[in-house]
């Protein structure tokens, strides 16, 4: 089976990353570190889609494309 990619967003949370998966909004869970946060993701993940599978649920669409996030400064005096 071909790997599926989904976008996951670390969120800084009290001395822990929250792995967010928008696919997946069931999905809450932690990283003590980035590398953490990506594992937890992936079994995160994994879990969904195998209970999706057999309860005979939507499977989200994998993302197209590497999802991208950038931050832009702005003048707070504005």
């Amino acid at each position: 089976m071909p790997n599926l990619h989904y976008a996951v967003i670390l969120e800084p949370d009290d001395g822990a990353l929250q792995v967010i998966v928008p696919a997946f909004p069931e999905i809450h869970t932690f990283g003590e570190n980035v590398q953490d946060a990506l594992d937890m993701a992936r079994d995160a993940i994994e879990l969904s889609l195998a209970y999706r599978r057999e309860e005979g649920l939507e499977i989200p669409a994998p993302d197209a494309g590497i999802a991208r996030l950038e931050s832009v400064a702005v003048n707070a005096a504005a």
